[in-house]
């Protein structure tokens, strides 16, 4: 899955990491959108391929013996946005001198986030994260977390600066 080189120097191994092609899950949060201008600052260092990401997580509007789904309309406005949302980040990636190519699936966003590294075969995943804590993130659980746990790659996660009170 990830390449990864092996050089003797000296007696000693070094690893040399070859990133060719990145995966950058995107939710459209500020969390996202600052992963994203950190994959397109090192890809334009390492030469890399972008991948953008969005899955499209199904609501839970009742139980499945209900029967509640959203009107067919709805829906197609809202993939036309989030294509329209994933073009504009694409348009970024082009506009910064590197390939790329957006992907849109309906599934679970951990699971697909994996699935979508797996055949794409990234050598890296650049995500962000919201940083929820306590009850949020026992209740809400933690992408980033479970695709750091579980990738077949390293993953670079990208988080909000804290303010640091100075003593």
């Amino acid at each position: 899955m990830c390449r990864q080189q092996m050089e003797d120097t000296s007696g000693r191994k070094d690893i040399v990491m070859a990133a060719q092609r990145f995966l950058v899950p995107l939710d459209f949060s500020e969390e996202a959108n600052r992963a994203l201008d950190y994959a397109i600052t090192l890809a334009g260092k390492l030469g890399a391929r972008l991948t953008l990401l969005h899955v499209i997580q199904a609501l839970p509007l009742g139980s499945v013996d209900m029967g509640v789904t959203l009107p067919v309309a709805y829906v197609e406005d809202l993939e036309a946005e989030i294509r329209r949302t994933m073009a504009s980040s694409l348009e970024r990636v082009t506009a910064a001198g590197l390939e790329g190519d957006m992907v849109i699936v309906h599934g679970v966003p951990f699971h697909d986030i994996l699935e979508t590294a797996k055949t794409q075969q990234v050598d890296l995943i650049v995500m962000g994260t919201h940083g929820r804590t306590g009850l949020h993130h026992v209740l809400l659980g933690s992408v980033a977390e479970k695709v750091v746990r579980l990738a077949p790659c390293p993953v670079l996660v990208v988080r909000q600066p804290t303010i640091v009170p100075v003593s």
